[in-house]
């Protein structure tokens, strides 16, 4: 007997060389579908403008490489004739389903021309999974350039419920399903770390307590909020060492200069650096608690990378985040944009860590991550049940 054809699917987003969190999310996405579908991925030749890039590079320089992953690079974001050609190459492909990895209104003109290019050749076959739907600060352009990246979307794939409330004004009339970031446990290693020797090296003492701050810097995130916090952490709790690790893109002197104006810098070590793959474990493994500070946001992989770690987390109520913690079992959810939350939610970590067994409970939790059903999911979308 013949065996069954897989499915074709084609992914358009961001995948090795480039770095971050979306070409992370391509990449785990094509590892939970590759056994089941005939996935590929075409990624980009350029992503952004480095004009338009305000960190220090957009291609990952690790020397551990974790989204190396079959692609062809062909998605130029800011070509109209690359985009036709583009179009072009998906329609001779003859593929059951085009997903499009969306994130931030910039591709708006270059997902819009390429779906709108598509549309007939694959209508009701084109699914944008959306990461988010408008950026963090966004304004009126953003907007229209959403609607216009999404105005061909048969359905679309959203990753927290905020995400698919947001939808709503975007959809059409489109289908609306629902899945969510996987636990990005990738970061781990088999190698034996010295968490001691590398806690030493960044000045923290055996008994502190270790609150981290992980990711890039924006003024959305909220850091200058924790580090306005933290002395008053520090007058109820001394031994508490404050981490911030993630390379700025926000001008870094006005968290400097905080940080000396609260007199807080010798229980502050500051790494303005975006963190090569083999080296996040040490961060995360060297930390008791992860602090999301958020102003706003929808969901977040740095939530997903502390659960990885079986790390606890303290949120903002802000976005899709509190969707992901189980209060007083996985972590903590505090009210925004306010220093003495941030502390109540560390207070409350510190006092329930002795009795509450986090690592036993982000584990279960971890098993229930619904990202894990994305082939079922995806068969149903394909076939129409």
């Amino acid at each position: 007997m013949k065996p069954e054809t897989k499915k074709k699917i084609i992914i358009i987003g961001p995948a090795y060389p480039y770095r971050g969190g979306n070409a992370l999310f391509v990449t785990q996405t094509f590892n939970v579908l590759k056994d089941h579908f005939d996935v590929k991925i075409f990624n980009y030749t350029l992503l952004y403008p480095s004009l338009l890039f305000p960190g220090t590079t957009q291609f990952d320089k690790s020397e551990k490489q974790l989204f190396k992953v079959p692609n062809e690079r062909l998605v130029n974001s800011i070509s109209p004739l690359n985009w036709y050609k583009v179009s072009k190459r998906i329609i001779l492909e003859k593929a059951d389903l085009i997903i499009f990895d969306w994130w931030h209104p910039f591709f708006g003109f270059c997902h819009g021309a390429i779906s709108s290019f598509i549309k007939k050749e694959y209508s009701n076959k084109i699914l944008f999974i959306t990461e988010n739907v408008v950026s963090h600060e966004a304004n009126r352009i953003d907007k229209i350039l959403t609607k216009i990246g999404l105005r061909n979307a048969s359905m679309f794939l959203a990753l927290s419920k905020n995400v698919e409330e947001e939808l709503e004004r975007f959809a059409k009339g489109g289908e609306i399903f629902r899945s969510e970031l996987p636990i990005y446990d990738c970061y781990k290693s088999d190698d034996l770390l010295d968490i001691s020797k590398f806690k030493s090296q960044l000045g923290i003492k055996k008994d502190d307590q270790v609150i981290l701050f992980f990711g890039y810097i924006r003024k959305y995130k909220g850091l200058d909020i924790l580090l306005k916090a933290f002395p008053k952490i520090l007058q109820k709790f001394p031994n508490t060492f404050l981490l911030v690790v993630g390379e700025f893109y926000d001008k870094p002197n006005s968290y400097f200069n905080l940080i000396e104006e609260l007199n807080i810098s010798e229980r502050v070590k500051v790494i303005n650096q975006f963190v090569p793959n083999e080296e996040v474990a040490n961060y995360y493994l060297s930390s008791d608690v992860i602090v999301l500070p958020y102003r706003s946001a929808t969901q977040s992989g740095i939530l997903n990378v502390a659960y990885g770690f079986n790390k606890p987390v303290i949120v903002t109520n802000v976005g899709g985040l509190a969707e992901f913690v189980i209060e007083g079992k996985t972590g903590f959810v505090i009210k925004p944009d306010s220093e003495d939350e941030i502390v109540k939610g560390y207070e409350d970590y510190l006092r329930k860590k002795d009795e509450e067994i986090f690592k036993e409970n982000i584990i279960e939790y971890n098993h229930k991550n619904s990202f894990y059903n994305l082939p079922k999911l995806i068969s149903q979308i394909i076939s129409g049940k």
